[in-house]
């Protein structure tokens, strides 16, 4: 396999010298589990807990938006993995093994308390006590989630060399693709023939999946620095309000990570209701619909691909992150027009396009999130562009189920008028909103293009040979 040619790898482009492919590979491990706990959250624990258990949608979106409440401490953990004072001199490895464990202790308890959420349990308690045990198991695991990513994102940037950093992005991107789509298929297989008994095996098996992928993950991959431990015992401990404060006064800063949330808000808003659009306006199956998934990562992947390409010219990642952004507004108007023409391969071909945009957003601001390390706080600026993604894109998800419930209603009762009075209204003015968004994410990442860029143009060019496959 060394002797093939680099364009038949794929990622042979974004090792280094120091980074080797195998290694980088074993490394993006850790957004496997990732993207393992988010499928299991968000896609078969949401199911299970309405269908399955009888749980009331309302408790379900809660319990399921509870891991928001940590995401602004993304900043703080990456901070935190900047400045850690380790007598062995890491920085990164000690959040991930702290976020590793804590995931794999909120899915180890996790089924037991959504059956005591259920009522299913064993012994008779009050409501409360399933409640309080359900909110516990999806805050740790949250917070385990965004601890580990955090750090395992500030570590690669670490590891990679500052031309190789927009392919390792691109990687990690992939890999979390993969553990979420893989994992989805898998628990779904497994849980087909749904008990209370198969559903402890199924998530406490993920519990010493994350566990053992993650410690593979991190097997020396950060050396020991002593000289490091030293120089940071004689050095003054950094305060994270004084490092906050000096990163967020810098207008270029602040004008990004308000387009990372306006622009990651535009293209979820539309997560909750893309799959009950194509049902209920389009009268597209069961299976017909759960396509979309695929649909969604094969235009992810594209995107992926097309970012890495154009960074490779050298372009501004947040010129690529512009780019998807205008991609998303065709996207969303193909689902709208799928509507009153009733053309369920133009509601397919937008779906894709939605998910070929967001992943050139997403790789774009990624990557110039790891080109703002400002004296080695690079950490820091990764925390933050994680918690502003990861709060916008659960707000605006809940924003586009109660919008769509909200809009969908008024128009029912007849408040919208005679012509709006139809079911497509609540779901087309997400869309709408979803496109206003990308107008305003566009206004506040232009100057910020070319120019006026906050990061730095690197003069060297890469190239992502044959992403995919």
């Amino acid at each position: 396999m060394r002797q093939l040619p680099t364009h038949y790898l794929p990622f042979a482009d974004a090792a280094s010298v120091g980074l080797p492919l195998s290694r980088l590979l074993r490394l993006s491990l850790f957004q496997v589990t990732v993207g393992m706990a988010t499928a299991l959250i968000v896609g078969t624990l949401n199911r299970v807990m309405i269908v399955e258990l009888g749980v009331p949608a309302w408790l379900v979106a809660a319990m399921v938006a509870l891991p928001l409440l940590v995401a602004p401490m993304r900043a703080l953990t990456g901070f935190r993995s900047d400045t850690h004072r380790s007598a062995f001199g890491w920085r990164r490895v000690p959040f991930i093994w702290t976020g590793t464990l804590l995931q794999f202790f909120g899915l180890a308890i996790m089924p037991f308390a959504l059956l005591v959420l259920s009522g299913l349990g064993q012994v008779a308690t009050p409501p409360i006590v399933g409640q309080l045990a359900a909110a516990l198991a999806f805050l740790v695991v949250g917070l385990g989630l965004q601890t580990a990513q955090t750090a395992g994102l500030a570590l690669a940037t670490d590891l990679a060399t500052e031309d190789t950093r927009p392919r390792v992005v691109a990687l990690m991107y992939v890999m979390l693709l993969l553990g979420m789509v893989g994992s989805g298929i898998a628990f779904g297989v497994l849980l087909a023939d749904f008990t209370p008994k198969r559903l402890i095996q199924v998530v406490q098996a993920a519990a010493l999946v994350t566990l053992a992928l993650n410690a593979v993950a991190l097997w020396k991959q950060e050396a020991r620095d002593p000289a490091r431990a030293a120089a940071l015992k004689a050095a003054p401990q950094p305060v994270f309000r004084d490092a906050w404060r000096r990163f967020i006064a810098n207008g270029r800063a602040k004008r990004f990570l308000w387009s990372v949330g306006l622009g990651t808000a535009a293209f979820n808003m539309q997560d909750i209701v893309l799959e009950p659009y194509g049902g209920e306006i389009l009268h597209l199956s069961v299976g017909d619909t759960s396509q979309l998934t695929a649909l969604l990562a094969a235009g992810s992947l594209a995107g992926f691909a097309l970012a890495a390409r154009v960074l490779g010219r050298g372009s501004d990642p947040l010129r690529v992150a512009a780019y998807g952004a205008l991609a998303g507004l065709p996207a969303f108007s193909a689902v709208i027009f799928a509507a009153p023409l009733d053309a369920a391969w133009m509601f397919r071909l937008g779906a894709a396009a939605i998910g070929f945009g967001g992943g050139l957003f997403s790789v774009g601001t990624l990557t110039a999130a790891m080109r703002m390390e400002e004296k080695g706080f690079v950490g820091l600026a990764l925390g933050a562009w994680g918690a502003v993604q990861a709060s916008a894109a659960g707000l605006s998800i809940a924003g586009g189920g109660i919008v769509r419930d909200v809009v969908a209603g008024l128009a029912n009762a007849g408040a919208l008028g005679d012509a709006l009075a139809t079911p497509a209204t609540g779901y087309s003015f997400v869309y709408h909103i979803e496109m206003l968004l990308l107008f305003v994410t566009l206004i506040a990442i232009g100057p910020l293009v070319g120019r006026g860029s906050a990061v730095t143009q690197p003069e060297h060019k890469f190239g992502l040979a044959e992403l995919p496959g």
